[in-house]
């Protein structure tokens, strides 16, 4: 039995220290070593760690940032303070603008990039009325490049222009437009139908609106620009006016409007607000009562 023990003690330690068998991996197959990859200890940050209050002012200036990028370059909001494109374009209308598909240099095949066309509606910096300097100052939100106006582009560069009665006449063909007899009810009110507009036929992409007595005013700009009657847009400038013909301050007034003043073409209303209303009563009242739902989010075009 003595010669016995220490066979058994041998077979347990044998047991004991001989390698046990692993699955199968690829890993280790092609391996040159044989051994399994070992883990990338963890690297700790350097410096000291960031405070919650930091993480939120880093999450901040990024935003701004990007907000600043986004309306320098891409989008801008603005308000429209006048009735001079009614009902295209309401009293207390905000909309968002546009201002990369303008933007000035050689377009990409592949960016929405385009030349302005006749019959965009374009947000732009007022370039002042180089005929009646003094009536610039007799408004103080009516600063030449600093007010912005809305207005429909009407002329390209090269194109001639006159108008006929309530028809515009431009490279001696009548532009297509869908004419609708309109009144101004007054107190910042959209305007008034007379009578059931007839429908828009093929070729008219908008309306305009005159008021029944309308009739053509001598303007200054077929007076300084042209031979009293015709006119023809200078190069990089544009010809525009307002929907609402008979109450809109636009070239027939105060000239053209130098490309480089453009800032971008009108896109929707994201939010109007009926400023004619009674702003009397709780401020989160009135901004749910006045606030025109049925306009959110309406294309301008």
């Amino acid at each position: 039995m003595s010669s016995n023990l220490p066979k058994t003690k041998t077979t347990e330690i044998d047991k004991e220290t001989a390698p046990k068998p692993r699955a199968f991996s690829f890993a280790r197959f092609f391996n040159r070593n044989g051994h399994e990859k070992q883990p990338v200890p963890e690297t700790k940050p350097k410096g000291p760690p960031k405070s919650v209050w930091r993480e939120y002012f880093e999450s901040a200036v990024v935003t701004v940032v990007m907000a600043l990028f986004g309306m320098t370059f891409i989008v801008q909001a603005v308000k429209v303070p006048t009735g001079s494109m009614q009902n295209t374009i309401t009293i207390g209308d905000h909309l968002l603008v546009n201002k990369f598909i303008f933007a000035p240099g050689d377009s990409l095949p592949f960016l929405p990039q385009r030349e302005i066309k006749r019959g965009d509606i374009i947000v732009f910096k007022y370039p002042g009325n180089i005929y009646n300097p003094e009536s610039d100052f007799e408004r103080p939100d009516n600063k030449p490049i600093v007010t912005n106006y809305v207005k429909r582009v009407i002329g390209l560069p090269g194109d001639t222009i006159r108008l006929d009665g309530r028809n515009v006449i431009v490279n001696d063909q009548p532009l297509p437009e869908h004419q609708i007899d309109a009144v101004d009810p007054g107190k910042d009110r959209p305007l008034e139908l007379v009578k059931d507009a007839a429908p828009r036929k093929p070729g008219q992409p908008y309306d305009v609106y005159y008021s029944p007595d309308y009739s053509n005013d001598d303007y200054p700009i077929f007076k300084h620009e042209g031979n009293g009657r015709e006119i023809t847009v200078p190069p990089n400038k544009y010809f525009v006016m307002g929907d609402n013909r008979n109450n809109s301050q636009d070239s027939r007034y105060w000239g053209f409007v130098p490309r480089e003043y453009v800032i971008g073409r009108a896109m929707f209303v994201y939010w109007s607000y009926d400023e004619g209303a009674s702003q009397q009563g709780n401020p989160l009242y009135l901004f749910f009562k006045n606030t025109r739902w049925s306009r959110t989010g309406t294309m301008v075009k």
